[in-house]
């Protein structure tokens, strides 16, 4: 039996009728790119998310870079986040000028470690009246990362970057629709700090059919940068205020994005029933002393979308030797992340080793990515676990 990691032609297949409908429209009116479809899917992420100002961009890399250069973030400056991420976290940070600073994440849910987060500001960091440096470096901004599908604990960072006057820029590029039970009620990943971005990669929760991402805040004046940074920085036409960047959202994109997301809270409630699916399959398999399914601490909180499961990541012993397993059965697995960032060779200027983010560097060497999408068979998943199953029983 074939189980692939992920299976977007089945996520396709019912919607390819009003996909092309729309797409039809776009090529009728000749308008590819900031036209009508990218403006009603901007209102429709407002709606959906209860933010005032939704921003559409090309990518979720590019996301990041327009908030950096709309903060005016760059030399001299550094912004705190987290090493157990995708490279563009980190990546744009450093394109912008400035230095990641990275503190360790949290070993049950893979997000960045309110505590660690403390003890860093608390103990490294200088604070003076006017801001907060660490090696001479202006800390401008704390960067979160909702991994996986799962929010991080959002309150006691908020109260953190509250407490050093520092903004909070949510990574929330793998988790549109999670939500957070905050002090002051459920609240959506993104929506929670000054601004927060997505990622529409096709192979996310709500994905395109190529590149593209969304800034959403509920700041007028950050929003009105942001519009103006993601075409050139140009306002007037052919005016330019400040440097930004073809950071434009496609028409065809948007207008496919605007079909899936009428559809998106019934595949976050199916990727959890598959979620469910799995711990009961490898309860019945007596695999729970052996490996960690994911962590959901916010399950009983009374929120729709508790977690989305972007991804369903265990941590597994002989991990490696377990996906080779998992291949040459036919089922796909993938490893989020092999490295943590601040052992990629292009950071080693930030002068880190190894050891200095220990849960970090566990991750990764114990964390697979188990088969996960809204159509994914409960006959799959029990033949995923049997054969996991069989891996520890030699």
């Amino acid at each position: 039996m074939r189980v692939p990691l992920l299976d977007l032609a089945e996520q396709h297949r019912p919607l390819a009728a009003p996909i092309r409908e729309q797409i039809d429209d776009v090529l009728r009116s000749g308008q590819f790119i900031l036209g009508p479809k990218v403006e009603e899917f901007e209102h429709t992420i407002c709606r959906y998310t209860g933010v005032q100002f939704a921003i559409g961009v090309s990518s979720g890399t590019d996301a990041l870079l327009a908030i950096l250069m709309a903060l005016g973030i760059g030399r001299g400056d550094a912004v705190v986040t987290t090493p157990y991420s995708f490279f563009a976290t980190a990546g744009c940070i450093a394109r912008v000028g400035a230095t990641p600073l990275f503190v360790d994440i949290d070993p049950e849910t893979f997000n960045l470690s309110p505590r660690a987060l403390e003890e860093f500001l608390r103990l490294k960091c200088a604070r003076t009246s006017v801001d907060t440096t660490y090696q001479s470096k202006k800390i401008r901004a704390i960067m979160p990362v909702h991994l996986f599908g799962l929010c991080c604990q959002m309150d006691e960072i908020r109260t953190l970057a509250e407490t050093y006057r520092l903004p909070v820029i949510e990574d929330g590029a793998q988790a549109i629709g999670a939500e957070y039970p905050s002090q002051s009620g459920g609240q959506q990943a993104g929506t929670i700090g000054l601004a927060g971005f997505f990622s529409f990669y096709p192979s996310k929760n709500l994905g395109a059919a190529g590149d593209a991402g969304l800034i959403v805040t509920n700041d007028e004046t950050l929003a009105h940068r942001l519009r103006v940074c993601r075409n050139h920085g140009m306002e007037p036409h052919y005016f330019h205020q400040m440097i930004g960047g073809n950071f434009r959202l496609d028409e065809i994109q948007a207008a496919i994005l605007s079909v899936k997301l009428a559809h998106l809270d019934e595949w976050s409630a199916r990727r959890r029933a598959v979620a469910d699916g799995y711990r009961a399959e490898f309860r019945r398999a007596g695999l729970l002393g052996k490996i960690e399914l994911p962590y959901d601490p916010f399950h009983d909180r009374g929120l729709r979308n508790a977690h989305i499961y972007h991804q369903y990541v265990i941590r597994a012993p002989n991990r490696n030797a377990l996906r080779e397993h998992l291949r040459q059965n036919e089922i796909g697995s993938a490893i989020y992340y092999p490295v943590g960032l601040h052992e990629q060779k292009c950071f080693d200027y930030l002068g880190y080793k190894r050891g200095d983010f220990p849960a970090t560097e566990r991750a990764t060497s114990e964390t697979l990515a188990l088969p996960i999408y809204p159509e994914l068979s409960s006959t799959a998943q029990r033949f995923v676990v049997e054969k996991i199953a069989d891996f520890y029983a030699r």
